[in-house]
């Protein structure tokens, strides 16, 4: 066979799969993303066609099967109509690299993670009524979706977390993928393995290394996990040829690809500063967690551009473990600047050890 199976693009039969529960969000918020959807030839199944407590049907896990993405809109009342759709969705994320992205539309997270607020009243409500085992199967799939990066809808206007949506999914139903040869053989198992790798990053920075002797197919491989992947980033690279490109050259793709739109760099030392400064544009916001040990950092500043941008983040933590340090440290402080306002969305603040004191 000329060409391997790992290299092939699945066809979908929809783009998007867009799932709701409850009238909180049908006839506005789900009805308005839809609608925009459809303006952009985002072809989009709207589930909106099951009864209270109908069981998920064949054809609609097929549906869900066949669709490279998902949105879930989470509301006040979305488990009090249960299905079993979501853990689907979650398990053809797991199984078949399906595009997840969850939507909280007036609900806190937490209340979603761990089932308290309105998702504890809909649980008990389903108690006795319900399979234990499948319970057990909708909350696993809550937390699971939960811990997807997603959207807020909260106190901003809704068209505008709309088009931030609709932005989103254009950018990764439509990569720019990668020309591969057609007569590649022989190496699904490398690619299984290094996928793999990948998978257990665990949203943190990961590095894998590909090496070998010339002409065995590395750069192919890493071309095709590239364009197998890139749609689950916000934005994403792929530089070939290191080492004979100019660094400004380099610069300018990275730029280009990341931003998508042409940039002109001064020098390298220009380029350096634009790259910092869309990592903490395009990667703050989707930080939910901040953690800073003491005994490891001097005077602390805080930027208030720097945490207006930290949307997501809920867990704030400031510590020191060691006794010792903390007393060596007596005198060091946390600045704060006048103007400094913690994220709204932060629901967890753990202090530990400096004094708080205001910057001049």
């Amino acid at each position: 066979m000329a060409s391997s199976s790992s290299t092939s693009i699945r066809n979908y039969t929809f783009q998007v799969f867009l799932i709701f529960r409850g009238d909180d969000t049908r006839y506005t918020f789900t009805d308005h993303l839809f609608e925009n959807l459809d303006q952009m030839d985002i072809n989009t199944f709207r589930d909106d066609q099951l009864e209270r407590g109908e069981e998920i049907k064949s054809e609609l896990l097929k549906t869900i099967e066949e669709s490279r993405t998902s949105i879930v809109v989470f509301s006040k009342n979305y488990m009090f109509i249960p299905s079993d759709e979501l853990t689907n969705i979650m398990q053809c994320r797991e199984e078949m690299n399906q595009i997840v992205l969850p939507v909280f539309y007036h609900v806190d997270p937490y209340d979603v993670r761990k089932q308290t607020g309105s998702f504890r009243e809909a649980f008990s409500i389903h108690e006795g009524n319900v399979d234990e085992k499948k319970m057990r199967r909708w909350r696993d799939s809550l937390t699971e979706a939960n811990n997807l990066s997603g959207f807020h809808v909260n106190d901003r206007y809704e068209s505008k977390h709309i088009e931030e949506i609709i932005n989103d999914i254009s950018k990764r139903l439509n990569p720019k993928l990668l020309h591969i040869d057609d007569n590649m053989v022989g190496i699904d198992f490398s690619l299984k393995k290094l996928l793999l790798l990948l998978s257990s990053r665990l949203n943190n920075i990961l590095v894998v290394g590909i090496y070998g002797i010339d002409g065995i197919g590395k750069t192919t491989i890493a071309k095709i996990v590239y364009n197998k992947i890139q749609c689950e980033y916000v934005g994403t690279s792929f530089l070939q040829d290191v080492r004979e490109k100019y660094k400004k050259g380099l610069q300018l793709q990275l730029l280009s690809d990341i931003m998508g739109k042409d940039i002109q760099l001064r020098d390298i030392s220009e380029g350096v500063n634009i790259i910092k400064g869309s990592y903490l544009r395009v990667g703050m916001e989707n930080i939910e967690t901040i953690s800073l040990h003491l005994s490891e950092l001097n005077d602390i500043q805080f930027s208030t551009k720097v945490f207006s941008k930290t949307k997501k983040l809920r867990l704030l933590k400031i510590y020191c473990n060691d006794h010792a340090d903390l007393m060596r440290k007596e005198h060091n402080k946390v600045l704060l600047p006048k103007d400094f306002e913690f994220p709204h969305n932060l629901r967890y603040f753990h202090w530990k050890g400096y004094n708080l004191r205001q910057s001049k």
